[in-house]
C-alpha cells in the first residue's frame, strides 16, 4: 500500500490533495471554521471513496496547526467508513452498521485495523466498538477531535464517532501504544467522590484529591494544570497503566480528561526519558516490520505541548520519519483497542 499526506496552511483543500490519485481511503484533518466546507469539497473531489474526518492538527515531518491536512491510503487497501451516532447516550443503537462493515471487509487481526475519530464519551464508545471488533481480535487506533464534530463519507455529524475498517491486502498491520511516564515512588490511591459524567476525581484514599496532589508535589492551584504534563495520574488496567491528565481544579476536587470511577486504583506518575522511549518504540517497530508501507499515529495534545516546550517536537517527527511514510493527528485523547488514554501516542503500522 501507499500513504499520501498533503497540507495547506491556508486551508485550501485543492492544494492539500494535489498529487492524490485513486485513493481507497481518506482521512480529513481540518479546522473548526472550514470543516463543513472541506468535508463537502472532499466528497465532491473523490465521490464514493470511504472517508472520515475531524477537527484537529495534523503532521508528518512538521505540524500543521491551522489549515487542513489530508492522509490517504491507496494501492492495495480495502476500507469501509461509517458512523455511530448518539455517542453521549446510546451508541450501541447503531452497532449493526459496524457488524455489516465487518462482513464487507472480511478482515482479521493480522491485516485489518479500525481507525476512529470521536466527539466524546470515549470510554463508552470504545467499549461499544470493541464488542464487535473483539470477535475477530481486530485492533483499534484513534482519538478525540476538537469542536464536537466528525465526518464520515461526506456528511458532518455531532455527538458521534466516525470509524473506518482498513484492510491491508499486501501485508500485516500492528498497533502500538507509547507511554513516556512511570510510577512516582510507591504512591497508590483508591479513588472516591467521583463524578463519572463530568470526569471529576473527588478524593484519594479518603482525602481531597487536590490537597493530596499539592502536598506530594508542592504546587499551587495554578501550577497543577501545567504540572500534569510531568505528573499525571495513572489508572491500573491489568498489567497496563492508562494515563489520566488533569483538566482543571474544581474546589477541592480535580476534573480530568478521562473518566475516573469510585474504587479505581490510581498511581501518581512522573515523566521519564521521553527521547530514549521514543527511540525504543522506533526500534521495536523496525524489528517487527523490516519493511513498512505506512505509519499512522495519534499524539496527545499534551505531548505536543510538552515536546514543543522542550524544543523536541521537530526532532521527534524527524526521528519518526525514519520509519518511512509517517503521518498523524494531534488528538484530545487517544484510543487503543478498548482503552481511552491521555498523554500517550498510539499508532498502526502497515507492512
Amino acid at each position: 500500500m501507499r500513504q499520501f499526506f498533503g497540507t495547506s496552511q491556508s486551508g485550501v483543500l485543492e492544494e492539500a490533495v494535489r498529487g492524490l490519485y485513486n485513493p481507497e481511503f481518506i482521512m480529513l484533518l481540518s479546522n473548526d471554521a472550514q470543516f463543513e466546507k472541506h468535508v463537502a469539497q472532499l466528497e465532491a473531489l473523490f465521490p464514493g471513496v470511504p472517508s472520515i474526518g475531524c477537527v484537529g492538527m495534523s503532521y508528518d515531518t512538521r505540524v500543521v496547526e491551522h489549515g487542513v491536512g489530508v492522509i490517504a491510503f491507496a494501492e492495495g487497501v480495502s476500507a469501509a467508513a461509517n458512523v455511530l451516532e448518539q455517542v453521549s447516550t446510546m451508541p450501541v443503537k447503531y452497532i449493526d452498521r459496524l457488524k455489516r462493515d465487518m462482513l464487507t471487509i472480511n478482515g482479521n487481526s493480522r491485516d485489518t485495523v479500525c481507525i476512529d475519530f470521536c466527539t466524546g464519551n470515549d470510554a463508552c464508545v470504545l467499549t461499544t466498538l470493541y464488542t464487535v471488533l473483539k470477535q475477530k481480535s481486530i485492533p483499534l487506533v484513534g482519538g478525540t477531535g476538537d469542536a464536537g464534530k466528525v465526518s464520515a463519507n461526506g456528511v458532518v455529524y455531532h455527538d458521534a464517532v466516525a470509524y473506518a475498517l482498513v484492510r491491508n491486502q499486501r501485508g500485516q498491520v500492528k498497533t502500538y501504544k507509547e507511554n513516556i511516564y512511570h510510577p512516582l515512588g510507591d504512591y497508590r490511591f483508591i479513588a472516591s467522590g467521583t463524578d463519572r459524567e463530568n470526569y471529576v476525581l473527588g478524593a484519594l484514599n479518603g482525602r481531597p484529591a487536590k490537597q493530596v496532589y499539592q502536598e506530594i508535589l508542592h504546587v499551587t492551584d495554578r501550577e497543577i494544570l501545567t504540572r500534569t504534563f510531568r505528573n499525571p495520574f495513572g489508572k491500573l488496567n491489568g498489567d497496563d497503566t492508562c494515563i489520566i491528565s488533569i483538566k482543571e481544579v474544581k474546589g477541592n476536587a480535580l476534573a480530568c480528561f478521562r473518566q475516573v470511577n469510585d474504587s479505581d486504583v490510581l498511581l501518581l506518575l512522573e515523566l521519564g526519558d521521553y527521547k530514549a522511549i521514543a527511540k525504543e518504540t522506533i526500534r521495536k517497530i523496525t524489528q517487527d516490520f523490516p519493511k513498512r508501507s505506512a505509519v499512522f499515529s495519534v499524539n496527545c495534545l499534551f505531548r505536543y505541548k510538552l515536546f514543543s516546550e522542550h524544543k523536541y517536537m521537530q526532532e521527534y517527527l524527524r526521528e519518526m520519519s525514519a520509519l518511512g511514510s509517517h503521518a498523524g493527528l494531534v488528538g484530545y485523547g487517544e484510543h487503543y483497542n478498548n482503552r481511552f488514554v491521555n498523554q500517550s501516542m498510539t499508532c498502526v503500522v502497515f507492512e
